[in-house]
């Protein structure tokens, strides 16, 4: 069977005939903001393929009526133990601010997919879990994402590997995470 790009451009659009990037790039060193383009494009470029990554992801994602954001907060509970994950463990993990989850939980909530529960020690705090639906829900999502949007990219996966390497420094440096400390070996 051929290779079918998953995140090539719509069939109704013909490419460019020329790159709008580097065009961008060619307009800021030409109004003298030379200090700037390698930012500019490397901030252009990262939102751009940003663009082409996810848009599959979410076609795929529309039939079951998910978002990436409520599919991440599933997966994240479907990965636990026993379904469960206090709300401020989701929020650091997941990376984005307490306002944005809280109101992805009360739409799976709504939905009937997670519920909140009184943390058993803390009794300010809350504990999401995952119920029979939301399972279910996230592993059919699952299925299809990695057959239809995680699979086929436009990119080989070593060039996939290097671009994880390279951004994950990034990341490091921006304090996104640390190394793991080294476990010690059993006795």
């Amino acid at each position: 069977m051929p290779h079918r790009p998953t995140n090539s451009r719509p069939t109704n659009s013909r490419p460019m005939p020329m790159d709008p990037i580097a065009e961008a790039r060619r307009q800021w060193i030409e109004h003298g903001w030379t200090d700037a383009v390698p930012g500019m494009t490397l901030v252009t470029s990262v939102n751009r393929a940003q663009q082409l990554l996810v848009a599959p992801v979410e076609a795929c994602l529309r039939p079951f009526s998910l978002s990436f954001a409520r599919f991440e907060v599933l997966r994240l509970l479907a990965f636990t133990r026993d379904g469960r994950l206090p709300m401020k463990s989701a929020v650091k993990r997941l990376q984005v601010h307490s306002t944005s989850v809280t109101s992805t939980v009360d739409r799976l909530v709504r939905d009937g997919l997670v519920t909140r529960e009184q943390h058993p020690t803390d009794g300010r705090a809350t504990v999401l879990a995952i119920t029979d639906a939301g399972r279910e829900l996230v592993e059919r999502a699952t299925v299809a994402l990695n057959e239809r949007a995680f699979t086929g990219l436009d990119i080989d996966d070593e060039d996939a590997a290097e671009l994880v390497r390279l951004i994950a420094r990034m990341r490091k440096r921006a304090g996104d995470f640390e190394d793991p400390r080294p476990v010690a070996e059993p006795l």
